[in-house]
């Protein structure tokens, strides 16, 4: 046995203990040196790329596996390591290929069997990464966030009590998974268990939850004072895992009809053809492909690139931003005769910086139309326990009058529909002095 390979297999060795204790920088360092004292040696190799998967250095990682399976196509560690990487790089139907190679060879391959069932989530198949973690949690089953994520699927089904009982079993093994608690919260509030919900908001807190989220989802169940409005990832991952149903669910499970009426009144209202128009949170472009026959152009904003997709294939938009509402008017060179928002102040409290946004890029005699669901009781708006905002008509007319509005007509008119009950709003025009 030559000295340097005496000398390679030390630092392989070390290069496995510092790995398993969790200091992946030393092993990558280790597992390099070692391969610089006998190249091509293929054990040293799938550690050093599994070590930098764990770096997050993926794209180090591939040329590492691709080497191996030159040389060894059926390798399944190359081939783990390998649908790692691609997963990482965001390639998941690659990466689901290579697990699917290493399963159909060794179907007990309990780590393996885990990334599966993340790669399934990941491509949105529901019911299949349930099952995939059905399986590795049959081979694991004190893993808690095979639990965890598999409650976010069964949520994603609407199965909210196997849901439940999924996401009890990953905090009876960590009770500390502050996730875990924030989806506990979310499917107590939808069964109405307020008490229950806030209490697990409050854990999800104590355990380092993101405190603008659970913040915003507590003040939704225990009347606590209602944030200004909702944290903007929620926002924009809500409506991206909507995009795809939110057409269907929103007309016929919600019976939203608001902008018809919204857009039918505008036009009796103000019967002229508008030069441009900005269509606030146009989500998929509901509200556009009504008005377009009443604008020359029309350009669109919206806080999801997938509701954004959906309302590019309508063809009825000049230009569509993907930002946010508040900043795109506060920013925006642009000017415009009419501004229209329908079913998305629902998803704002203070409405303040929207109006002076609107009033600055909006055209003298220029218009604004809006839909709100109706607050009645005390304050200016409250966020209600469907996590939407109610706003008082007094408070509307009031933001009008301060940016230069006159209101043209405030309409109360049902806006949707929740357990087949109308939700009262209110259907605003206001036009720029």
């Amino acid at each position: 046995m030559s000295e340097s390979f005496e000398r390679a297999r030390e630092l392989f060795l070390a290069g496995v203990e510092a790995f398993e204790s969790a200091r992946y920088s030393e092993a990558a360092a280790l597992f390099e040196a070692s391969l610089a004292l006998l190249p091509g040696r293929i054990s040293t190799q799938n550690n050093l790329a599994a070590t930098r998967i764990r770096l997050g250095q993926a794209k180090a990682a591939l040329p590492l596996v691709d080497a191996v399976l030159a040389r060894e196509p059926g390798n399944l560690d190359a081939l783990a390591h390998r649908g790692a990487a691609l997963a990482l790089l965001g390639r998941t139907t690659e990466a689901l290929a290579c697990y699917d190679r290493v399963i159909a060879e060794e179907p007990q391959r309990t780590e393996v069997l885990f990334h599966r069932a993340m790669t399934l989530a990941a491509l949105d198949r529901d019911e299949e990464a349930i099952a995939a973690f059905d399986a590795a949690l049959a081979r694991d089953p004190a893993r808690a966030e095979a639990w965890l994520r598999r409650a976010q699927r069964l949520l994603r089904l609407a199965r909210h009590d196997a849901a439940l009982d999924s996401i009890q079993h990953a905090l009876a093994l960590d009770p500390a998974l502050a996730e875990a608690w924030t989806i506990r919260g979310t499917i107590l509030a939808e069964q109405q268990r307020t008490a229950d919900a806030a209490a697990a908001f409050e854990q999800a807190l104590a355990h380092g939850g993101d405190p603008q989220l659970n913040r915003f989802f507590l003040a939704g169940v225990d009347d606590a004072v209602a944030p200004v409005a909702p944290p903007r990832h929620y926002v924009e991952t809500l409506f991206d895992d909507y995009a795809e149903a939110f057409d269907e669910h929103l007309l016929n499970v919600l019976r939203y009809r608001a902008h018809q009426a919204q857009v039918a009144r505008l036009r009796t209202l103000w019967p002229r053809r508008f030069r441009r128009a900005l269509d606030l949170g146009c989500g998929t472009g509901l509200c556009g492909a009504l008005l377009q026959p009443a604008v020359e152009a029309i350009d669109g904003i919206d806080l999801s690139a997938k509701m954004l997709e959906k309302a590019a294939a309508r063809k009825v938009y000049a230009d569509l931003f993907h930002a946010d509402v508040g900043e795109h008017l506060r920013t925006t060179a642009r000017r415009y005769d009419l501004v229209i928002a329908g079913d998305v102040f629902v998803y704002v409290g203070d409405l303040e910086a929207i109006f002076a946004g609107v009033a600055r890029i909006l055209d003298p005699r220029g218009a604004l139309c809006f839909s709100v669901e109706k607050h009645d009781g005390p304050g200016d708006y409250v966020l209600r326990r469907t996590l939407r905002y109610a706003h008082a008509q007094a408070y509307i007319a009031r933001l009008a009058a301060e940016h230069g509005f006159t209101v043209d007509e405030i309409a109360t008119h049902p806006v949707r529909e929740d357990q087949q009950q109308p939700i009262p709003g209110l259907l605003v025009y206001l036009a720029k002095d």
